[in-house]
């Protein structure tokens, strides 16, 4: 696999949002490292030194009244991104062609913003 998305440097990036988003009332769960060279099924793990060629990196936020967010960032630029507002309101959004970890974490703020809206609003 393409080594497009630096997710070490990714995982930092969203460690600098992880308070601001605590602060607004959401709950950050751990991050999940998917190891390349593991054997199948390849386990997630949360410690980052157990993972030696990370090919994935995940996160699940959620909010209030149930709204919540799963995130799954490959190295190859890609992103499974699914989200939950209400019944009326839940799917996939759309994560193709990221370019870099700055570019998801970009996309990343709007995915929270969409789903939670506004994080003023939140406190």
């Amino acid at each position: 696999m393409d080594r497009v998305v630096d997710l070490d440097e990714a995982a930092a990036l969203l460690m600098e949002r992880i308070a601001c988003w605590r602060s607004a009332g959401l709950e950050v769960g751990e991050m999940t490292w998917r190891d390349w060279e593991a054997e199948w099924p390849q386990p997630l793990e949360t410690d980052r030194a157990r993972v030696n060629d990370p090919d994935s990196l995940g996160l699940v936020i959620s909010g209030p009244a149930e709204a919540a967010l799963w995130v799954v960032v490959f190295r190859g630029g890609w992103a499974d991104v699914d989200f939950f507002v209400d019944l009326d309101d839940a799917g996939s959004l759309p994560a193709s062609d990221i370019e870099s970890a700055a570019d998801f974490a970009a996309r990343m703020d709007r995915w929270i913003v969409r789903v939670f809206g506004a994080l003023g609003s939140l406190r």
